[in-house]
């Protein structure tokens, strides 16, 4: 049964990006041997993804996609994304993106639909993510919690999901990071 899935990594205070929106933190940690990094064989059972508009503005700027398009084709393949945006922002060329906007239900009918039987990648923002959770729509979260504390920055999940909704079902130690999967239950 296909997923939708929440696959990030976070600081151990709970911080998915610091102050600045910037991940360099996470490029510091070793992430031990590149044959035991988790996220080939999470993104292989990937179908469709979505991304807010802080997201996917970082990773064109940090990757440099708009000058180097490929580099999408290379990371993501002809996976097709979705982009939550309120604002008019730059497609990279030969990607298979969508711009929308609002409620995150149909656009996860869509998505469903597009994976074609594979799961569903909440990419992040935590607000976006938890926008899924508050529709029922998200049903794991995979961390990959990195040693280090920000302090400030965007949180995890800017909201309260409780034990009553969350349980662990893996944890996994790949170099620096320790791996932990929950399963996430509907809302009340």
């Amino acid at each position: 049964m296909p997923k939708t899935q929440f696959y990030t990594a976070t600081s151990i205070d709970g911080f998915i990006a610091d102050a600045d929106n910037s991940l360099d933190w996470l490029f510091e940690v070793d992430e031990g041997d590149a044959d035991s990094a988790p996220f080939a064989s999470f993104f292989a059972e990937v179908g469709a993804f979505a991304m807010g508009a802080t997201t996917y503005e970082w990773v064109l700027e940090h990757e440099g996609l708009l000058d180097k398009p490929l580099k999408w084709a290379e990371y993501y393949g002809d996976t097709p994304a979705w982009v939550f945006s309120h604002r008019s922002l730059p497609p990279i060329p030969g990607a298979d993106l969508r711009f929308v906007q609002g409620d995150v239900r149909p656009v996860h009918a869509a998505m469903a639909e597009a994976a074609q039987g594979k799961n569903v990648w909440v990419v992040g923002g935590g607000e976006l993510a938890g926008a899924f959770a508050d529709a029922g729509l998200l049903d794991e979260i995979v961390l990959g919690v990195a040693p280090v504390t920000l302090g400030t920055g965007a949180p995890l999940l800017p909201r309260k999901l409780t034990s009553s909704r969350l349980a662990l079902t893996g944890m996994q130690q790949v170099g620096q990071f320790a791996y932990l999967t929950y399963s996430v239950g509907p809302p009340a």
